[in-house]
């Protein structure tokens, strides 16, 4: 499964965006960690710059959290 799949599919995030839309956040972004650790092992630049560069760390969460809040 590819990391892109994996956030989706995370309980937590899937349960805070049904419930309690105000945590949706905070669940998304404690499940994109989670997808970054596996993203690692497929794709190191992409980590590489998500753990170096906060701006772009910062537009994937924006644009990660738009995407799946749909």
């Amino acid at each position: 499964m590819t990391s892109r799949r994996r956030l989706p599919r995370e309980i937590a995030y899937q349960h805070a965006m049904a419930n309690t839309p105000h945590t949706a956040r905070l669940a998304h972004d404690q499940a994109l960690g989670k997808a970054m650790q596996h993203l690692l092992q497929e794709d190191t630049q992409v980590y590489k710059q998500c753990v170096e560069n906060e701006s772009f760390k910062r537009f994937m969460s924006d644009m990660v959290y738009t995407l799946t809040n749909q």
